[in-house]
């Protein structure tokens, strides 16, 4: 049946994006592409008529639905065959087709990617991060087979596209090299030789309760320097997204200031380090979506970084870490790794699974107290006991892999329940 439905969505596809000729800007990495996605949707949906995945509409059936503008329709016959006439519908009489179409292309197995872009004509490829530990090594035997499955995106960008590389991280930094001719690269980051040089990040905080807090930072691209202050913008991984988006914004003709002014306020999506007002006055950093070794450890530098007011920090902060998934032989190391840096920011910690029972034993051999170390099968559980442990004023991180579903977490420490349906990831409930 799935294979029908690919060939039947692909075969649509290819039709459509033949009549209406979208350009195509894609993304993949191991981490921060859908922070990215935004951030790209965000710039360009200002200045042209765009449209990007919903969802989790990131395969080999998610991407096609994407182009059609189209929900898919589950295990139903009957909603599927809706789905084929809307789809003849919109070959025959398109109105209003997006210019661009925005989309994330996960790579779950070996083989994706290439399947993707054997039918989606890329014009501008974003490559965000992957980092030493990175996801899906479950499918990969070797961590260099799912870098080159992931470069396979910049290779097939048309003639005269536009690959956006990470600089900072050096195996996307690597994809630079063997590129086909008359491509041209845009990287971005921190490190000096970026093209796109991020400086000067700040976090600022005025009023938490009135949500008067955000980044402040500067972009440089060829002698140009414009200052950035984001709304709600928190910890540098969404910084990366937006130097991302400058990169595909300014290929697509725009210059930094004109990007600057799409970036007054941040978008906000569930389970991705938004604040959430907690129980007992403390404060939550909701990051459930999903984790890798390498944003858990980005999210535990958020930790690290934020407080209350300009003049009072936290009264503590508090890492609540479930597991990491698809981390195949690396998973014992990569959760470890975890731990060791957990132990450097966290006045408590609290692991939810069994493998990140390698993050609290790590923590502890790092000379972190045993005593404020608290372990758990289930999210639920942990956070009756974070309801025992909060106190006023504590910054709560929350953050596991996907099918933890950590978020059940969050819902039982939110002063505001009433609302997990707006603010969380919905499939944990």
């Amino acid at each position: 049946m799935k294979r029908i439905l690919q060939y039947i969505l692909r075969i649509f596809s290819k039709i459509i994006l033949r009549k209406y000729k979208p350009e195509i800007v894609a993304i993949t990495g191991s981490v921060g592409k859908t922070s990215a996605k935004e951030a790209i949707y965000q710039v360009l949906g200002k200045y042209f008529r765009v449209r990007s995945n919903k969802r989790n509409y990131n395969n080999e059936i998610g991407v096609p639905l994407t182009i059609l503008g189209i929900e898919g329709g589950g295990g139903s016959f009957l909603l599927w065959a809706k789905v084929f006439l809307r789809a003849i519908r919109i070959i025959i009489s398109g109105r209003d087709y997006p210019e661009i179409l925005v989309l994330e292309m996960g790579v779950d197995r070996p083989g994706d990617m290439a399947y993707l872009t054997g039918f989606v004509p890329v014009d501008a490829a974003v490559i965000t991060a992957i980092g030493e530990f990175p996801t899906h090594l479950e499918f990969f035997p070797e961590k260099d087979e799912l870098i080159g499955e992931k470069s396979i995106l910049a290779k097939s960008v048309v003639k005269e596209g536009l690959v956006v590389l990470n600089y900072d991280d050096i195996s996307v930094r690597m994809m630079a090299d063997g590129l086909p001719e008359g491509i041209k690269t845009i990287t971005y980051g921190f490190g000096e030789g970026a093209s796109i040089q991020i400086s000067n990040y700040n976090f600022y905080l005025s009023d938490l309760d009135k949500g008067d807090y955000g980044a402040t930072f500067k972009l440089e691209y060829e002698g140009s320097i414009v200052p950035f202050r984001v709304e709600k913008m928190i910890g540098k991984q969404q910084v990366f997204a937006v130097a991302a988006a400058a990169g595909v914004g300014m290929g697509f003709g725009l210059n930094l200031v004109e990007i600057s002014n799409a970036f007054k306020k941040m978008f906000n999506l569930p389970g991705r380090t938004n604040l959430i007002k907690g129980i007992k006055k403390s404060w939550v950093i909701d990051d459930t979506y999903n984790a890798s070794p390498l944003a858990t450890i980005a999210a535990l530098g958020i930790l690290e970084e934020i407080y209350l007011t300009a003049d009072k920090p936290a009264a503590r902060k508090i890492a609540v870490l479930g597991d990491m998934l698809e981390l195949g032989k690396d998973m014992e190391v990569a959760h470890r790794q975890v731990g060791q840096k957990a132990a450097g920011v966290a006045s408590l910690i609290f692991t939810v699974g069994g493998r990140a029972r390698f993050i609290a034993d790590e923590a502890i051999k790092s000379g972190f107290n045993k005593e404020n170390v608290f372990e758990f099968d289930e999210p639920s559980a942990a956070a009756l006991k974070l309801q025992e442990e909060l106190k006023p004023e504590d910054i709560v991180l929350i953050k596991g892999s996907r099918s933890i579903h950590m978020e059940k977490a969050v819902k039982e420490i939110m002063a505001e329940p009433g609302k997990a349906d707006e603010l969380l990831v919905k499939n944990g409930f």
